[in-house]
């Protein structure tokens, strides 16, 4: 009886110190699989400045467009705060429907965060959802000449210089963003945009306000982007 129980006494010690050998493997494996999974990517990973080209065509072609550039900063290749800043003018002569001309020149803002939405974050190319608060404060000149006189039989005309308006409305992002070759990459952006405040002057509303467009409560518009991560 003794010497069946001495046997049971080490079965049982080798059976618990072959459990322990186990876990102990165990942990020491799940420690090397963490530590080889563990994202080595810092926070901070640089900032692209770029500029857009579809403003620049559409005041080379037609009567408004912009100048702008960003400043967008790359945390974790995951998040994108970024600073957008532009110069929005317009020289709109004697539109078809009411006569009028408009002209006005100014800067805007925007401040706003984009996300990368791929599944892979730290690859080459990127596609982006974000928002943007946006902000211009400008002044226009709304002019109608050779206004046809009833009274006097000739013509007349009338309008007002540096009339203050200002704007404040919210965009909402999507934008892909490839690598083309080192530094450089290029980019869509399509944007929706919609006012939350704005003041006009007494004779009119704005034909065109900088950085939103053509005036309305909402619009949409799109960027094509030339970048340089740095």
């Amino acid at each position: 009886m003794t010497h069946r129980t001495n046997i049971s006494y080490y079965i049982s010690r080798l059976a618990v110190s072959v459990m322990l050998l186990m876990a102990t493997a165990t942990a020491v494996h799940g420690q090397k699989i963490f530590r080889m999974e563990k994202d080595s990517i810092p926070l901070f990973c640089g900032f692209a400045v770029s500029f857009d080209l579809v403003g620049p065509a559409q005041l080379l072609l037609g009567d408004h467009g912009e100048y702008e550039g960003a400043l967008r900063i790359n945390l974790h290749d995951q998040w994108f705060p970024i600073f957008e800043m532009g110069l929005g003018r317009a020289n709109h002569e004697k539109d078809e429907v009411t006569g009028l001309t408009y002209k006005t020149t100014a800067p805007y803002f925007r401040l706003g965060m984009d996300w990368n939405i791929l599944k892979k974050k730290h690859g080459p190319n990127r596609m982006y959802a974000g928002f943007r608060y946006a902000f211009t404060a400008y002044s226009c000149d709304i002019i109608r000449e050779n206004l046809p006189d009833p009274v006097f039989k000739g013509k007349s005309g009338f309008g007002e210089e540096d009339i203050s308006c200002s704007q404040h409305w919210l965009e909402g992002v999507l934008g892909i963003d490839a690598k083309i070759y080192g530094p450089l990459h290029l980019g869509w952006t399509v944007r929706y945009k919609r006012r939350v405040f704005h003041k006009e002057g007494d004779i009119g509303t704005s034909w065109y306000v900088p950085g939103f467009g053509l005036n309305d409560s909402d619009t949409f518009s799109a960027n094509f982007n030339v970048i340089i991560d740095i």
